[in-house]
């Protein structure tokens, strides 16, 4: 998970409970002590040393880019969104479903690129972590309040996949500067709700569960059909039908051949009927 341990401001390399190293003392001729002197040579290469291991820190979080014009998803969402793949700098509207949302992270965070979710506190590290995302690379923030667009653009700087759910109204020209704060830093953004000039808008049109027999048994799988549709409508919309999820929880593509059959697997017994 994301820390902050290590890291300290220019104002802490100059606080007074960091190290220095000793002062030196020298005497004259006849030995009474000269005034201390600072030891500049040292305090110097101690503050280097920290900006060299904050530096460290911090390239750490903004190295991985794992693709210069498209970040990996799920082979579930690729036939939903052009080109296969996540556009750097573009922003996704997943309607309704946080599983699906966190889908859209789980293949960049295998690849090993930061990702952060904003303002769902319903997520847990376990569900997380059950995904296949990497929890040593996951910022959470999962209450921000009215500051959450404040955050999300905050998270834009080091997270490469960020994941928000808009908690007031976004105006074009938050949009529009958080957009460009996505293509320089090359990242994306994935809106849990509605989001104003989305590239892609995924929602479940239609979903079954199975499992429940009469009167008995448990919830095993949901057949869900989700459908893409492009900015401002552009576009004819796609749909896929997805295990969301899948027996096992993983989330995959649904077996057609299982669903034209699905009315075929009937058993036929005699029913007695009394005359």
């Amino acid at each position: 998970m994301f820390e902050y341990e290590g890291m300290q401001t220019a104002a802490a390399l100059r606080s007074p409970g960091s190290p220095r190293q000793p002062r030196r003392e020298s005497t004259g001729p006849a030995g009474a002590a000269r005034p201390s002197r600072v030891d500049h040579l040292g305090d110097a290469r101690a503050a280097l040393d920290r900006i060299t291991a904050l530096r460290s820190r911090v390239a750490e979080m903004e190295a991985p880019r794992v693709d210069v014009q498209g970040l990996p998803t799920a082979s579930a969402l690729q036939p939903l969104l052009p080109g296969g793949a996540i556009r750097v700098g573009g922003s996704y509207a997943v309607q309704e479903s946080v599983l699906l949302a966190m889908t859209m992270l789980q293949a960049a965070s295998a690849e090993g690129a930061w990702c952060a979710v904003v303002g769902v506190p319903s997520l847990g590290v376990e569900a997380a972590a059950a995904m296949g995302i990497d929890l040593e690379r996951l910022v959470l923030v999962p209450d921000p309040g009215d500051q959450w667009l404040t955050v999300t653009a905050a998270l834009v700087d080091v997270a490469q996949v960020v994941l928000t759910r808009p908690l007031g109204r976004v105006v074009p020209g938050d949009v529009s500067r958080l957009g460009a704060r996505l293509r320089q830093r090359g990242g994306a953004l994935v809106a849990l709700g509605a989001w104003p000039g989305a590239d892609v808008t995924l929602r479940v049109t239609d979903s079954v569960w199975s499992g429940i027999g009469d009167g008995h048994g448990h919830l095993t799988e949901r057949r869900a059909t989700v459908t893409a549709s492009g900015r401002s409508g552009a576009g004819r919309p796609v749909s896929a039908d997805l295990l969301l999820p899948a027996a096992d929880g993983a989330v995959r593509a649904a077996d057609p051949l299982a669903a034209a059959g699905a009315s075929d697997t009937r058993v036929l017994r005699p029913v007695a009927v009394a005359s």
